[in-house]
């Protein structure tokens, strides 16, 4: 036989010996049973029961509670990954990307009951495992009607099954999850999913695939040969075909090594920076609040005064915005959003020229005017942006004082308290404060606003100072695209989805008042549209605040998010708003409940 017939026979063989051979090796699966919230008594006895139960049919397990060991490396050795018994926030945000590229590569996850009391803050593995914990009754016997007998983890079973546990309500269900129980919600007292009330479920997620069961919180359950059975078949869904992991299939990207960043100060002890944007020539262009202008040049690594713009900088008053016109390369047209020096309580929007690394003063073209209040603080707003389709957005605060309201709403409509009175600004509809205004600049200095602004009813050009130009039947300012703000300090839009964000910064209520409303949020708020986003009504999610009295020092009813009325003295607009819009993300001092990766502060 020739040598090179032999040595192929002999590749071909030891391929065929390398295929069987990887065919005989084990499954592999990591059982992770971190608590950061209540512990089971049971996690030691489940433990000890699944490693058993596992070993005696062909898998190979690993335990841990350290969520170090989710990294890319390590998953890379399982077929599986059980959440056993797992509570609160137990994995970091790169661990819960390692987990998700996991998952999308094709593997599989197990979770044992309270792993719907797991990472409430993270949408996506609230999809993974199907819903969210909500509550519990005591433990009792209850009847699971089994819904799938053909799955291997109900094969075993009958049409139904009597067993004590502790039995979850659930909250933000998956609608695509395949139900293998449901409890019969008669058969015991507490529940609250009604006639659906699921207890087991599988699917495929996101790459992977995912079996959860509600069962298993007793010690006596992991002696329970039918719940061992059920485990072990939800187990083997899990590993699926043992196939090999494939990265290349993640939608979502790896964290980067942090060594690969260096942090490089460009300039320190500045004095209230507010804004700064990027000139085509590289050099960082910024702002602070007292009138300086400022250019960093990476060239020479220094900073550089390039105008004192002169302004009224009492209270949180002074030079706030800044945005480069989309055109900037061919103009040179800066937009800036300052408090003029002067008797006149206003605000500009000006158009400046910048060019040589100065500001051309003498060119300034007002745009807009919002009226203010100088006697009281607070909040200024200030905010501009461009989107890719040339409008601008520029935020306004409530312009209100916020320390004689307990750090409730702030709606005094005694005589002479219009200072204290966001009525007359954030839910004015005749007033530009509390807002976030869209208008498109003309190259004449006057603006478009865009008929899908809440109030202009069409395509309407306006040019300062003139008023009058919006037609009466208008039911407000026709430059408001969204209203109800208190202070949107910054912002932010996505030309991608058409979406715009907004930082709003909340009351100060340390804790919910019975009779004034709830405590305070900071929010993080989105628009799809134009909207009224409840100042100073309601904060959050629409949480709602009383009607209060301020000469009488009594509370009135709950204001109607559906039905909002401004009835103060101080309001020159429109009596009837639109319907409240609750916020993207909101938080309080506190932990929050909802969104518990913001973490405590505000």
């Amino acid at each position: 036989m020739p040598p090179f017939v032999r040595n192929f026979l002999f590749l071909l063989a030891l391929a065929f010996f390398l295929s069987n051979c990887s065919d005989q090796i084990p499954p592999r699966i990591l059982l992770f049973s971190k608590t950061e919230g209540y512990r089971h008594q049971s996690i030691p006895a489940a433990r000890a029961a699944l490693r058993k139960l596992c070993h005696a049919n062909g898998i190979a397990v690993d335990t841990t509670e350290d969520a170090a060991e989710f990294n890319e490396k390590n998953l890379r050795r399982y077929n599986a990954i059980v959440f056993l018994c797992t509570t609160g926030d137990v994995l970091n945000p790169e661990q819960e990307t390692v987990f998700e590229r996991y998952i999308q590569a094709g593997g599989g996850y197990v979770g044992i009951h309270s792993a719907t009391d797991t990472e409430y803050g993270w949408t996506w593995y609230g999809g993974l495992a199907g819903g969210y914990f909500s509550s519990h009754p005591e433990q009792q016997t209850a009847t699971l009607q089994v819904e799938n007998r053909n799955h291997p983890a109900t094969k075993h079973l009958g049409e139904t099954w009597q067993r004590y546990d502790e039995w979850y309500n659930f909250k933000n269900l998956n609608p695509n999850v395949q139900v293998l129980l449901s409890l019969d919600e008669s058969s015991y007292k507490g529940g609250t999913n009604g006639a659906n009330h699921p207890a087991s479920w599988f699917h495929e997620y996101d790459g992977g695939r995912a079996f959860y069961t509600a069962l298993g919180h007793t010690i006596e359950s992991y002696a329970e040969p039918d719940f061992l059975k059920h485990i072990l078949g939800g187990i083997r869904y899990a590993i699926g075909k043992k196939k090999r992991l494939n990265y290349t299939a993640c939608r979502t990207p790896e964290i980067p090594d942090p060594t690969r960043f260096q942090k490089t100060v460009l300039a320190a002890e500045l004095t209230e920076p507010m804004e700064l944007d990027l000139l085509p020539d590289g050099k960082i262009i910024f702002i602070e609040r007292r009138g300086a202008i400022k250019l960093f040049d990476p060239a020479t690594g220094l900073v550089n005064i390039a105008h004192k713009l002169p302004v009224h900088d009492e209270f949180e008053d002074g030079l706030m915005g800044l945005a480069l016109d989309p055109q900037y390369i061919d103009n040179h047209w800066i937009y800036l959003y300052y408090s003029p020096v002067g008797n006149e309580s206003v605000n500009n929007l000006s158009r400046f020229v910048f060019r040589g690394d100065s500001l051309d003063r003498a060119s300034e073209k007002v745009i807009l005017q919002v009226g203010v209040q100088r006697q009281e603080c607070c909040h200024s707003g200030g905010c501009i942006e461009f989107d890719a389709e040339g409008y601008l957005y520029l935020s306004t605060g409530d312009n209100t004082n916020p320390f004689a309201s307990d750090g409730y709403s702030p709606s005094d409509e005694r005589p002479g308290r219009s200072a204290w009175d966001a009525q007359k600004s954030s839910s004015n509809t005749n007033d530009l404060r509390g807002k976030i205004l869209r208008i498109k600049p003309l190259p004449d200095g006057g603006y478009l606003c865009p008929e899908t602004n809440l109030f202009a009813g069409k395509n309407l050009v306006c040019h300062w100072p003139s008023e009058g130009e919006w037609p009466a039947w208008a039911l407000g300012r026709p430059e408001i695209y969204t209203m109800g703000c208190r202070n949107p300090f910054r912002l932010s839009f996505d030309n991608r989805r058409k979406l715009l964000f907004w930082g709003e910064v909340g009351p100060d209520a340390g804790e919910p008042e019975k009779d004034r409303g709830p405590q305070g949020h900071d929010e993080i708020n989105r628009a799809r549209e134009a909207g009224f986003f409840g100042w100073p009504y309601f904060v959050g999610n629409n949480k709602p605040y009383h009607e209060y009295n301020f000469a009488t020092r009594k509370s009135e009813p709950l204001y109607s998010s559906t039905q909002v009325i401004n009835n103060s003295p101080n309001n020159t607009g429109k009596r009837e708003l639109p319907p409240a819009q609750p916020a993207f993300i909101w938080y309080p001092y506190g932990n929050s409940p909802e969104f518990p990766l913001v973490g405590t502060g505000g």
